[in-house]
């Protein structure tokens, strides 16, 4: 029989700080031999690591228009905490399904520098200065007769840090097991990502939870916060809580087709950006489209253009968004098709089941809260500006984020996306 592997991530970003919890034993934690990677491995891969980068901007953005298709409403994920776990599962991975994982995450680089990106990735932001919270832990939940290999397990462990259970993944206990350990690392943003246990052939559980919350460099004054009417595509209006500034000086975007802003944390590294899509009097407006003519590289320049500028005005709702469902369709749909096909996914380097393994699904889920303060996230996965554009108005700029737009938590320094929605 071949065996089935699941992705679960859980994110989540949020206000409060981290707190911890309780857990039934119906899986017991097991110690293995980390395979680190040394001083030597982090050099040898520093350059080819700022390729997986610059991949993972486009495929941030591609996973947000891949996920908002099904549904065509407001989406949001984290594209930071769906890559770690499928980073981690690539380890496990060999010929053309390895491959893949390479193409869709470092744009063809070694698996050794996806690690090294992957790991650096987490010892900046868990070391992020200011007030920022930043969790991000991995797991792996193995079923006895899984068969799974020590080096693979090893190699988690030392180079994402994973927890490792074992317990049989298709009885009840798993999920209060589970749902506890997701619920923990978010901060209790995420107390459920699954509600009953897996099918008999699962053998692994791939576990990423990541939780982030930030303060603004510049909070919102409360006293400014009003309500007012958001327009949804199709013409109707709802009524929304609006953060305001006024005449305060913001990093201004413009390029794309768009217009937006992007508001630092206090931790000087992380952002959040806006961008509202520009509206042509010779043509309806249809956010949709424009999202998919968006490119992740051509992001990422929009945002390393910014300049500052005054803004007479800006508005953007204050909200909570969350989204979950299962990732696999769209991974399959960017790239990564061998992997969820049993018979033709190759994962030999991480266990010794005769009959081989394959994804089964990649279970996603999100949280958000923007307010006066700043954002608080979570989220768990099982498993170019142009040259020409136009300069701010000196006499100031009013923006109001009154209908759909795109926004984002964005490493300024090196463009990765942990967090990435769409407000419709």
């Amino acid at each position: 029989m071949k065996r089935a592997l699941a992705l679960l991530l859980a994110c989540a970003l949020g206000l409060g700080l981290l707190a911890g919890c309780t857990r039934a034993s119906a899986a017991k934690e097991l110690t293995a031999d980390p395979i680190k990677l040394t001083d030597a491995d982090m050099m040898a891969h520093d350059l080819d690591a700022l390729s997986v980068y610059t991949a993972l901007s486009d495929f941030g953005l591609d996973l947000l228009k891949q996920t908002r298709a099904a549904d065509k409403k407001s989406t949001f994920i984290s594209p930071l905490s769906v890559a770690l776990a499928l980073s981690m599962t690539a380890n496990g991975a060999e010929g053309e399904t390895l491959s893949q994982f390479q193409e869709v995450l470092g744009d063809g680089v070694s698996i050794e520098a996806i690690n090294v990106a992957c790991r650096a990735l987490t010892i900046i932001y868990r070391n992020l200065t200011g007030s920022t919270k930043c969790s991000i832990a991995n797991s792996l939940w193995v079923d006895p007769d899984g068969q799974i290999k020590d080096d693979f397990v090893g190699k988690c462990r030392g180079v994402f840090d994973a927890q490792v259970f074992q317990g049989k993944l298709s009885v009840p206990g798993i999920v209060n097991d589970l749902n506890g350990w997701v619920s923990e690392h978010t901060n209790k943003m995420i107390p459920e990502i699954i509600t009953e246990p897996f099918d008999e052939d699962t053998a692994l559980l791939l576990v990423n939870a990541l939780y982030l919350k930030n303060k603004w460099l510049r909070e919102f004054d409360p006293r400014s916060t009003r309500e007012m009417d958001f327009h949804h595509a199709g013409g109707s209006d709802s009524r929304a809580d609006y953060l305001q500034h006024f005449d305060t000086e913001l990093s201004y975007l413009q390029g794309e087709g768009a217009q937006g802003a992007v508001l630092p944390y206090d931790d000087g590294r992380l952002a959040f950006f806006a961008l509202l899509p520009d509206v042509y009097t010779d043509c309806d407006y249809n956010f949709g489209e424009w999202l998919n003519t968006l490119e992740g590289e051509a992001l990422t320049q929009l945002i390393n253009s910014r300049e500052d500028a005054m803004f007479l005005r800006f508005a953007m709702p204050k909200f909570t968004a969350e989204w979950r469902g299962d990732l696999s369709e769209a991974l399959s749909g960017m790239g990564l098709e061998d992997a969820f096909v049993p018979g033709t996914a190759n994962f030999s380097k991480m266990g010794d089941n005769p009959e081989g393994y394959f994804i089964s699904q990649v279970i996603h889920a999100a949280k958000i809260e923007v307010n006066e303060k700043g954002t608080e996230a979570a989220a768990a996965t099982v498993v170019a500006a142009p040259a020409g554009a136009a300069a701010p108005d000196p006499e100031g700029i009013t923006l109001v984020l009154d209908r759909p737009f795109l926004y984002g938590i964005i490493d300024l320094q090196t463009g990765v996306p942990l967090f990435l929605g769409t407000y419709e």
